[in-house]
């Protein structure tokens, strides 16, 4: 492709661009095909000839698409948010057409200092504290764009663990591996299993603490917690706390977390806002981040909720020596007689690293801070007024405290038709929405994620949510034990039919038990599989896992014919069977 081209089909691909977000409401939401459609579309093996581009452009919209999920379209409100804006596309693809690898300063001076200077825009505009404001007098900290939340997860974990074997290793020279097997970190049973993964890939321990009735983690526990470890004889070195959870967007407790964390010496606090570190940029969201102060590292995803597109997660520390030291790989061939330089290398896993300060830079300057404030503020007063629809209903409960812009709601019934709910909700392809457990019952989260999200989009999702329930409720009683508080002022209605939204009915398709589980994001598995997985940290993607009906009837079963033989020699009592098992069978 030669430069003239290159200008005739990078005008189409922009207005491609233009039309597909101009028009994004025609489409389904997610495509509801089987696994392996494209490769019954595509040929085995790639072309050996040069093809025109214009063909590769259609087969993109006739076979491409058709398996996208739209996450920028106005009924998804699945996940989190993937930021997005035109100011940012435009940054990526300035960034791609520059193409500079940026892992030292000598190797592109202008990524290198502009991704100093967004990161202390940054930090200033959620109101951080100045130690990791790497201008601000004294710092010794400062901030790096990475990838993702994981990445910024287990480059602080990687950096607590060279710090911790560092004082337990002193002046002797045993190598750093004997010190590993007493490491142990902590994170709350709501925490993001990106936790999970990193204390894997560091080989260190990991103990979960479980969360209170709001979703935040008990203090008190990992108070007990790290005393215990201690007097065994282990080393606390890695504790994580999270503001804005997966699960229900719930804020742990900082202040009181990092008083803990400041009464053994050997503890790196670090704090994982990837979704809601964001809404920091609101005076009125900052009191959850109190605390800060005595955290050693923090994280958020402008790529979440900042309108920026992946990848791009803000990581800021309080000692940058403490990235170097850890990760500081120094080989000849790159250094450069720069020393005053910053060197991004040393801050992260990957040695290559894309312009990505652009985008953000982009974005700050074409909304100011007072846009993006208006962008996120909107998507709380959305979620509020889903909230209020959602209370207003008798049939439906709120399971989460909503700050932001996540509501996690269900029917008040058991979890199998709330299972179906959001089968037929996802199968539709109108809406897409995901679920979670949260305090133990399965929810179906509701987040705003669309830029431009407007009161009718979240009427209309709300219309089609109970025209969908209404059906599933005909069959299934009410659970009176859990009705929800009422807020002051807000009215229950009776539970009368609703008609669909005029022109967009819902599609209510019969689902087989295969697609049913796949469309609400179960996975059905034995008894004996759940409880092994019941110490992992979730991530929002995975499916939630339930005991298989099929294998709870075979093991019933089972017990039975063994009570059958039991009692011929005397013996009337069921074997294997307690009053806990019974429990969770009827569940």
């Amino acid at each position: 492709m030669d430069v003239e081209e290159f200008r005739k089909y990078g005008k189409e691909v922009i207005d491609y661009i233009c039309q597909y977000g101009t028009n994004i409401e025609e489409r389904d939401v997610a495509p509801t095909l089987d696994p392996g459609y494209l490769k019954k579309l595509l040929p085995a093996d790639a072309p050996q000839s040069p093809e025109p581009f214009k063909d590769v452009l259609e087969d993109f919209e006739q076979k491409i698409m058709p398996g996208v999920v739209h996450w920028n379209h106005p009924k998804f409100f699945a996940y989190f948010p993937s930021g997005n804006s035109f100011p940012s596309v435009l940054g990526d693809m300035l960034s791609s057409a520059i193409g500079s690898i940026g892992f030292s300063w000598a190797s592109c001076p202008a990524a290198a200092e502009l991704e100093t200077i967004v990161m202390n825009w940054y930090a200033k505009a959620l109101g951080l504290p100045k130690a990791f404001v790497s201008d601000a007098p004294g710092s010794t900290g400062g901030g790096a764009l990475q990838g993702s939340a994981s990445e910024c997860v287990l480059v602080s974990l990687i950096a607590a663990r060279a710090r911790a074997i560092s004082e337990l290793k002193g002046q002797t020279s045993v190598h750093d591996s004997v010190f590993l097997p007493s490491l142990i970190a902590y994170a709350s049973r709501e925490a993001h299993s990106s936790v999970e993964k990193a204390t894997k890939m560091a080989l260190v321990k990991l103990r979960i603490i479980d969360a209170d009735e709001h979703g935040r983690m008990r203090v008190d526990l990992l108070r007990q917690a790290i005393q215990n470890d201690v007097n065994a004889g282990l080393t606390p070195f890695f504790v994580v706390a999270t503001v804005g959870t997966t699960g229900g967007c719930a804020f742990d407790d900082i202040t009181e977390i990092g008083k803990v964390c400041r009464q053994v010496s050997s503890i790196w606090l670090h704090v994982d806002g990837a979704y809601a570190g964001n809404s920091f940029i609101l005076p009125e969201m900052r009191v959850f981040s109190a605390g800060l102060e005595y955290a050693d590292s923090f994280n958020t995803n402008p790529n979440k909720l900042l309108l920026t597109n992946f990848d791009a997660s803000a990581l800021w520390v309080r000692d940058v020596m403490n990235l170097k030291s850890a990760l500081n790989v120094n080989p000849l061939y790159l250094r450069h007689e720069h020393l005053t330089g910053v060197d991004y290398r040393h801050y992260g896993i990957p040695l290559s690293r894309r312009f990505r300060a652009l985008k953000l830079w982009f974005v700050f300057r074409t909304y100011g801070i007072r846009g993006l404030q208006e962008y996120i503020r909107n998507h709380m007063a959305l979620a509020k007024k889903f909230e209020m629809l959602v209370r207003k209903d008798e049939r439906f409960e709120v399971r989460n405290d909503v700050h932001l812009g996540l509501v996690c709601f269900r029917m008040r019934t058991g979890d199998e038709p709330n299972h179906m709910l959001l089968a037929q909700i996802n199968h539709s392809g109108k809406m897409h929405m995901t679920p979670a457990k949260f305090n133990g019952r399965y929810v179906i989260r509701f987040c705003v994620t669309y830029e431009h999200a407007t009161e009718k989009d979240i009427l209309e999702a709300w219309t089609q949510i109970k025209c969908f329930a209404e059906e599933i409720l005909r069959d299934h009683q009410l659970e009176s034990s859990s009705v929800p508080t009422t807020p002051e002022g807000s009215e229950r209605t009776s539970s009368e039919p609703v008609a669909p939204v005029a022109g967009k009915p819902p599609i209510k398709k019969r689902l087989t038990r295969t697609k049913s589980l796949r469309f609400s994001f179960t996975r059905s598995i034995s008894r004996e599989q759940y409880q092994s997985q019941s110490e992992h940290l979730m991530d929002g993607c995975t499916p939630i896992l339930v005991v298989d009906p099929k294998t709870l009837q075979e093991n019933f079963q089972k017990a039975a014919d063994d009570n059958d033989r039991n009692n011929s020699n005397g013996n009337v009592k069921l074997k294997d069977i307690s009053d806990v098992d019974t429990d969770e069978a009827s569940n």
